[in-house]
């Protein structure tokens, strides 16, 4: 081997195919036995810092170089042998292609030694290499020369010659695109045809009379199984490739003894593959440029009139812009109540969304916006429910229930006006904000503790008959509304209650006269025996006291279904937050047998198929 090898040092060498723990160390430790190292770098990946498998090897002498390259070439290093070639900074010569062979059926045991061994007489080679897989090699492999007369004769000797008693084949190496080219001029001149859905009863004899009268025949066959049936397809290969082309447009499509036959020019697995992910990709992209084209220019139009067809929508939108398609949804002849319109720019589209939302079409105002697709439509759907949720559950409980947002507003009853002599509308000492109350962690629960009255609190013992909440009878609420005593001697306002969801929003007033008292009822869980549950009583409450309270009315509830695992269920349940607790007293249709089968999973599908509310 001679140092004078292109590269770019010539004292730099590459280092393939490394195990993934080989680190600098274990590679200073071989290599510096060749003689002074400079540097040794394994490459990385950036974000993991995982070796990529190869490495750089810099000595200060080229005669060390070419030693290390000579004497420790395919080397083993925890179990793999190494790969060392010279370091080619410029990728030209390796995509040129210059001095590259490729070497195919070759016998399993060949490794990249052996394969080195075996060529290295025709001239300096630069890198060589057997492919291989999880399962060992694949049987082609990879020389490249120092100079192009070199492969050549390489090539000239090789090739047909035995390796291990089997023949190989040895050409220039082809990249890709020179490949899928050839195979696109071969392509265009087959004359083998492959044929399926065939009747399992047609052997050779019939599928050659169905294909004979378009020209002589070279081979017919039927695939079949290793229990003689046929596989339903087979090749028939022509003489030439006119009479294949003629066979693949009178065939392909046609019907024999009540099946289609589909007819096509026959093709390897390799090319077939290929061809199928290149459809896809072309697919994928023509999809992606679609949405991208139409995105911010399509509109969807709902609530349409049944009168309205496809011109109609066109001229109402047409005032605003440059349309380049308006379709109403059919179905059955019948308009299915929507379309869509496309304008040429967003800026039009946006213009006809703002002009045209709520407006008379027909008998029925229309509903506008942009056209979104269905994943898109379906998160904001759930992100709108989820918040309509937490708007529920903030309604029934406000900020002293767990929640760690403060309200906006509190709406409270509208009081007596201050007369006209007084002085200026709140000129009395300003009112003091209601108090803040922050939500304190529950006290924890584990999947294993069970919820336990004590003396004090009910317990399946202390529930009669009479005192048990029946199942079918839904929760009352009763509400109580208050107002502080707003004077002029003193500034405060009491503890408001929030109004409910489906009752109207009471405006806020004070007065600055005699202090007047208005009750307000708060909401509140009324349990058939058990004293009402109040905001103020929560939020007067300690935190574990919150739990014991929200827990005494929560259990009569599962003690009726699940006599034996109410305590459990209760533990279990108490670890959710206050406010969804309270909404689940307040509305029982949301305690269902789903939710309890999938918030404690240890809960049988059985014991959790009956209703209890």
């Amino acid at each position: 081997m001679s140092a004078s090898g292109p590269g770019l040092p010539l004292a730099s060498l590459y280092v393939g195919d490394l195990h993934p723990d080989v680190t600098e160390a274990m590679l200073y430790e071989k290599f510096s036995l060749a003689g002074p190292i400079l540097s040794i770098r394994v490459c990385r990946d950036v974000a993991t810092r995982r070796s990529l498998g190869y490495a750089y090897i810099n000595f200060q002498q080229p005669a060390d170089a070419e030693l290390a390259l000579d004497t420790m070439n395919f080397d083993i290093i925890k179990g793999q042998p190494i790969r060392i070639m010279w370091s080619q900074r410029d990728p030209g010569l390796r995509k040129s292609g210059v001095g590259n062979i490729f070497i195919k059926n070759l016998e399993e045991s060949i490794d990249n030694k052996a394969l080195y061994d075996t060529f290295s007489i025709f001239g300096n080679i630069l890198s060589c290499k057997v492919v291989c897989d999880d399962h060992g090699s694949r049987g082609f492999g990879f020389v490249h020369f120092e100079t192009r007369e070199a492969a050549q004769q390489a090539i000239s000797t090789m090739n047909g010659m035995l390796l291990n008693n089997r023949k190989v084949f040895v050409s220039q190496f082809k990249s890709r695109q020179e490949r899928e080219a050839e195979l696109g001029v071969r392509a265009k001149e087959f004359t083998n045809v492959y044929v399926k859905n065939l009747k399992t009863d047609i052997d050779e004899q019939g599928l050659e009379e169905l294909f004979s009268q378009f020209g002589k025949t070279l081979s017919v066959k039927v695939m079949r199984d290793d229990s003689g049936q046929s596989r339903g397809f087979g090749f028939v290969n022509f003489e030439k490739h006119e009479e294949a082309q003629k066979a693949v447009m009178d065939m392909n499509g046609k019907e024999v003894r009540g099946q289609l036959l589909y007819v096509g020019r026959a093709q390897k697995w390799a090319e077939r593959q290929n061809e199928l992910k290149r459809r896809f990709q072309q697919m994928k992209q023509l999809k992606q440029d679609r949405l991208n084209h139409y995105q911010g220019v399509n509109l969807y139009v709902k609530n349409l009139d049944d009168s309205i067809d496809n011109e109609r929508l066109r001229k109402e939108f047409s005032p605003y812009g440059v349309i380049t398609s308006a379709k109403v949804m059919t179905e059955g002849g019948h308009s299915k109540g929507f379309g869509f319109v496309c304008f040429s720019s967003p800026e039009e589209a946006t213009k006809a969304v703002t002009e045209m939302n709520g407006c008379i079409l027909g008998t029925k105002p229309l509903y506008v916006a942009l056209a979104q697709r269905k994943d898109e439509r379906k998160a904001i759907l759930t992100n709108q429910f989820m918040q309509q949720r937490l708007s529920n559950v903030w309604a029934l409980g406000g900020p002293l229930l767990g929640s760690f947002q403060q309200p906006v507003s509190y709406f409270l009853p509208t009081v007596p006006q201050p007369p006209a002599q007084a002085a200026c509308y709140g000129s009395g000492p300003p009112a003091q904000a209601p108090p803040s109350w922050t939500a304190q962690p529950p006290r924890p629960l584990t999947s294993s503790m069970a919820w336990s009255p004590t003396t004090s609190q009910l317990s399946p013992t202390h529930i009669g008959s009479d005192e048990k909440a029946s199942p079918q009878e839904p929760l009352q609420m009763s509400y109580t509304q208050s107002v502080a005593n707003i004077g002029t001697q003193t500034s405060g306002l009491g503890e408001a209650g929030c109004s409910m969801p489906s009752g109207p929003l009471l405006t806020q007033r004070y007065s600055s006269e005699t202090p007047s008292t208005h009750e307000v009822q708060e909401p509140a869980v009324c349990i058939p025996g058990q004293e009402p549950l109040t905001v103020s009583m929560l939020a007067a409450a300690p935190p574990h006291k919150q739990k014991q309270m929200i827990g005494e009315r929560l259990y009569p509830l599962i003690y009726n279904v699940h006599t034996q695992l109410a305590g459990k269920i209760t533990g279990m349940l108490l670890e959710i937050d206050n406010s969804e607790l309270l909404f689940m007293l307040e509305s029982p249709e949301s305690l269902n047998a789903k939710k309890l089968e999938s918030s404690l999973p240890w809960l049988t599908r059985e014991q959790c198929s009956c209703s209890w509310l």
